[in-house]
């Protein structure tokens, strides 16, 4: 099950979003954002992600991290936050973070797993995902998935789930693997939306995160 390939497509796929939401191409504000920026992740996995963000949210995604360039993008802002936790409080675990920028192919897929069961269940954190458009969903992932039926199953199996923070979490093997998928669940919600307020709130209750680390991480995703 390939689900390292697909977390790729939809996180890079911001800048085409972008451009089908505002019609122009995103500029990069150097920097850091300009590490991150790159070409898109493709029209299928734009529409995709569009449609786990709902028409509302994707309005609004246009304020958020839209220079994403994969996975290696989030290591990097999981490593930076995880780090400054690090140096910050005198309890945190010594030793570098071993975050998916930094780690063998084998182990990055796990992270890869973790971080779309993450994603998914974002997605479905403000009550927009019905049955018709979970339907839609599921035939966008089918077409970026080609023949791993593997993995088409597994997402049909996440994407009619109840959402539950609690099972979310159990996924998480590692502290930085935690990290990675509170990370990823913060760029995908409207934090201004109570119920996705309340839902980021209870899944970094159950993973367990530190409240200095959960700040760390949420400057991380930029909000305007």
């Amino acid at each position: 099950m390939n689900t390292r390939g697909l977390l790729d497509q939809l996180l890079k796929s911001g800048q085409d979003l972008l451009q089908k939401q505002s019609g122009s191409a995103p500029k990069s504000s150097g920097g850091l954002g300009g590490l991150l920026s790159g070409v898109g992740g493709g029209a299928a996995a734009a529409g995709a992600l569009g449609l786990l963000l709902g028409s509302k949210k994707a309005r609004k995604y246009g304020g958020k991290a839209l220079t994403y360039g994969g996975l290696a993008a989030l290591g990097v802002l999981a490593y930076k936050a995880y780090g400054n936790w690090q140096a910050q409080q005198a309890s945190a675990p010594k030793g570098e973070p071993r975050t998916l920028d930094r780690l063998p192919p084998a182990q990055v897929e796990q992270h890869s797993e973790a971080i779309l069961k993450a994603l998914v269940a974002a997605a479905k954190a403000d009550g927009h995902v019905d049955a018709r458009e979970r339907e839609l969903i599921e035939g966008e992932f089918v077409k970026l998935s080609g023949n791993d039926r593997d993995l088409q199953h597994w997402l049909h199996a996440e994407l009619n789930k109840p959402l539950d923070p609690a099972d979310v979490a159990r996924a998480a093997t590692t502290p930085e693997m935690a990290a990675e998928m509170y990370l990823a669940s913060v760029l995908l919600v409207d934090e201004q939306h109570f119920m996705e307020r309340a839902y980021l709130d209870e899944l970094a209750r159950q993973l367990r995160l530190d409240p200095a680390l959960k700040l760390e991480l949420e400057r991380q995703v930029p909000t305007t």
